[in-house]
């Protein structure tokens, strides 16, 4: 690594969005190095549960100049998704450094100082992709660490056929709790029991062999109450009224949530008529871990899952780098994504935010819109 280039942009995370980054700013002129601290593109797509597929459509989920190869099933699996960001990066032959750890981020008069590896790199930007998923999540419910049964986070789902034969129970009716009980109803589980706190906002995978995501940048040019509508309408026309099953009624619309408070919409391919048909059981929020492996509900029933997932979500974990300049909520989510923060200029976030048209298109269009502001104040 140089540290004497201040003229090249530093992208921390060599994933989607930090590769479009990079890529965006190749082609208008500037110059950038991308520190991954990993030791290859797409590593923790690797590690994820080998039954993951996207829910947003291969042709909104494509890097810059690229589409999936011919085949590649209208929401790709992890492997295919592996493959796409690793053709990109190589083929691109992208300015990656690999096993590169960000230790700190620091103001240096008009610069940013990045410690990595023990060396200190300076720039006039820095552009922050390292993902809003990076850190599992989990509530500090009372009794978890005494439990005497098996607590997991959804990020340890493993394998969808380890579970054939036991009961499990989601916590979470968001969309990660939705993707493992798309994945649980496809093998003969026992009891599978789904804890909800809030009713969520859900769409089907497809209606009619028909994509449903491949909608979704109509849906997202409305303002926000008429796409809630239309995510409202077509809740109701696929299910009914969802409160009949046992789950709770949302606490807002679909897409102003989205862009409130960053709560995704989850997408439905079969989970949800398994609740209608009863193989799924709603129940309310959790109360307490048992030593004896039991868990008990809100309402004071109990239940005794061979495993429990909690499908609560991840954090960006920037505190670290990043907390000390103003630039982030309460749950450690930047205050801006695809910009930079008043408080920090030359400080870029992206990626930190799910987006209804999908992470990878909203990484790609962001990425365009950095490169384009940093080379234009650069000009200027």
């Amino acid at each position: 690594m140089s540290s004497t280039d201040t003229e090249r942009v530093i992208v921390i995370g060599a994933g989607a969005a930090g590769m479009a980054t990079a890529h965006a700013l190749r082609e208008l002129g500037v110059p950038s190095v991308i520190l991954e601290q990993e030791t290859r593109v797409a590593e923790p797509w690797r590690r994820r549960h080998n039954n993951l597929t996207l829910n947003t459509h291969r042709d909104l989920s494509a890097m810059p100049g690229m589409s999936f190869p011919k085949g590649t099933p209208a929401f790709p699996h992890r492997d295919h998704v592996v493959a796409h960001l690793t053709a990109f990066g190589e083929g691109r032959k992208l300015p990656i450094e690999y096993g590169v750890k960000v230790d700190a981020i620091a103001r240096e008069g008009k610069l940013w100082r990045v410690r990595a590896n023990g060396e200190a790199l300076l720039a006039r930007d820095v552009v922050v992709a390292t993902g809003r998923d990076k850190h599992p999540y989990m509530p500090r419910w009372k009794g978890a660490e005494t439990f005497g049964g098996r607590l997991l986070h959804a990020a340890d789902f493993g394998e969808a056929a380890a579970h054939a034969g036991k009961s499990v129970l989601v916590i979470g009716a968001g969309n990660s709790g939705f993707d493992l009980l798309n994945h649980l109803i496809r093998v003969p589980t026992a009891q599978l029991w789904l804890a909800a706190r809030n009713g969520p906002a859900i769409l089907p995978k497809r209606i009619a062999n028909v994509a449903v995501h491949k909608f979704s940048p109509i849906t997202a040019s409305l303002p926000n109450r008429l796409a809630d509508f239309v995510v409202a309408t077509t809740q109701r026309l696929m299910w009914g009224d969802m409160t009949r099953y046992g789950l709770p009624k949302a606490p807002g619309g679909g897409v102003s949530r989205l862009r409130s408070d960053y709560t995704a919409i989850a997408a439905d391919d079969g989970a949800m008529n398994a609740i209608r048909a009863g193989r799924i059981k709603v129940v309310p929020t959790i109360s307490e871990f048992r030593a004896d492996g039991t868990v008990m509900l809100s309402d004071g029933q109990m239940v005794r899952p061979d495993v429990a997932f909690a499908a609560t979500g991840y954090r960006t974990g920037l505190e670290g780098l990043v907390g000390e300049f103003g630039v982030l909520d309460d749950k450690g989510v930047p205050l801006v994504n695809g910009a930079d923060h008043p408080n920090a200029p030359g400080l870029w976030f992206l990626g930190m935010r799910p987006n209804i048209r999908g992470c990878f298109h909203a990484a790609v269009q962001q990425a365009g819109a950095i490169a384009r502001t940093i080379s234009s104040r650069r000009r200027g």
